[in-house]
């Protein structure tokens, strides 16, 4: 499975969008995504790699996981499945 590419289209499902208008460049607030939608793209994509994401939901400013584009979660998902691999 292309991380990328499931991480995409998972947040493409959160923002009723076409994976092709989910561009590594935006923002999840440029996708349309609310905080509501944010908690429940994590655990998709919890789920669909079966990770522990370190984000907290009442605190997204002091999180340790980069929410800031596309290419941010993506990369930190990668090392996150990476780890788990090792």
């Amino acid at each position: 499975m292309d991380i990328q590419n499931k991480v995409i289209e998972i947040i493409a499902d959160q923002a009723m969008l076409d994976p092709s208008d989910v561009t590594m460049d935006k923002t999840l607030e440029d996708l349309g995504i609310d905080s509501l939608g944010l908690v429940e793209s994590i655990f998709a994509i919890e789920e669909a790699f079966d990770i522990q994401v370190p984000f907290n939901a009442n605190e997204p400013d002091q999180s340790d996981f980069d929410i800031s584009s596309v290419a941010a979660i993506v990369a930190g998902i990668q090392k996150l499945v990476a780890e788990q691999l090792s």
